[in-house]
């Protein structure tokens, strides 16, 4: 004998969990399509940003581009971790943009319009990581059952009296 295994039905919970999880793997995947951009930018042309002396925290910004280069290419790998909801995306999808909060907070001076802009992305991306329970969440890279729809009921002749 065979078993058959059915999944649950998707509840409206699973299914904002799911629309929260698939915006942070694409949030996350444009900043750190960004923030390679960026990186690439500041290897490339040191004259591209702005310089500020006395900076608390300096840097050469070489060194900048290449913590934004890597910071992007991380993370563009955990944002398509996320499409597949795995527990350690979601961790480390955390951690990616509270790093590249930091590294936007400490580059400020050098491009602070989109250090802000970068800062405020990766913000909402740690809320909608942080807001879903585990529980709630199905895989969104498999196909969603279409629900099943209901009978019509028949037609039935006039009554007459």
């Amino acid at each position: 004998m065979t078993a058959t295994h059915t999944r649950p039905a998707h509840t409206a919970k699973q299914e904002w969990a799911g629309g929260l999880t698939a915006f942070a793997a694409v949030m996350l995947f444009l900043v750190g399509l960004l923030d390679i951009f960026r990186g690439i930018m500041a290897i490339a042309e040191d004259d591209i940003f702005v310089t500020t002396r006395n900076y608390a925290f300096e840097f050469d910004l070489t060194g900048w581009g290449w913590i934004h280069l890597v910071l992007g290419a991380l993370a563009v790998i955990v944002s398509i971790g996320l499409l597949k909801v795995s527990v350690w995306a979601r961790v480390s999808g955390v951690a990616i943009a509270g790093l590249v909060i930091i590294a936007n907070f400490l580059s400020l001076p050098y491009y602070p319009v989109w250090s802000v802009v970068m800062i405020a992305l990766s913000g909402f991306i740690i809320w909608a990581l942080c807001v879903v329970r585990g529980d709630n969440l199905f895989d969104l890279s498999e196909e969603r059952p279409v629900p099943e729809e209901r009978p019509v009921p028949e037609e039935r002749p006039p009554h007459r009296a």
